[in-house]
């Protein structure tokens, strides 16, 4: 009796080497701000290239991302980010991502990788939803996928703790990512 779960069937599969659109994707960031509300950010300089297999669970992704294009709608708050305090741009300039494996996860994948952010690398999973792939208007291909992850910022060095007077911090330790990719296939 064969106990291998059967892989999924993505209709419009495409096997082949895909690059993030910009201008129809998002690499994104939420973090608990005075233990009371979140604020949200992204980033707008990257380079995600994924590579799908013809067996799904052979493909990979690899992504850089330049930390000093932070975006949380306030430059003060983003220069803050950008200093030592948390990324520390001038000497970590870019945060990167690379799978190490792809998975079945449920009804949907998981990509297993390894993010390196201040100088350190760890393990961190992307739960991640495969969106689909289909033609576009310029008579090229386009697949779209949806990840997300959680990480803590002292697991990566930046533990900057700023206490508040009532209990807790002013910037949580747990953030949570989102990605939404529109890759084009490359010729």
């Amino acid at each position: 009796m064969n106990t291998v779960p059967a892989t999924v069937e993505i209709p419009g599969y495409l096997a082949g080497t895909w690059k993030a659109d910009p201008v129809h994707s998002e690499v994104a960031f939420i973090v608990r701000h005075l233990m009371i509300s979140k604020t949200r950010g992204r980033f707008t300089g990257y380079d995600v290239t994924i590579v799908t297999s013809e067996d799904p669970l052979g493909s990979s992704v690899t992504a850089t991302i330049d930390l000093a294009s932070i975006d949380t709608g306030n430059e003060l708050r983003d220069n803050h980010l950008r200093s030592a305090d948390y990324l520390e741009i001038e000497k970590y300039p870019t945060m990167s991502y690379r799978s190490t494996g792809v998975r079945q996860s449920g009804d949907g994948w998981a990509v297993d990788g390894e993010l390196t952010l201040h100088g350190v690398t760890r393990q961190v999973p992307l739960a991640v939803e495969v969106n689909g792939f289909g033609p576009d208007q310029w008579g090229g291909q386009r697949a779209g996928f949806s990840a997300t992850a959680e990480i803590k910022r002292s697991d990566f060095g930046i533990d900057i703790s700023i206490p508040m007077e009532a209990g807790g911090v002013v910037v949580a330790d747990k953030v949570s990512i989102s990605l939404e990719i529109q890759a084009v296939l490359q010729k």
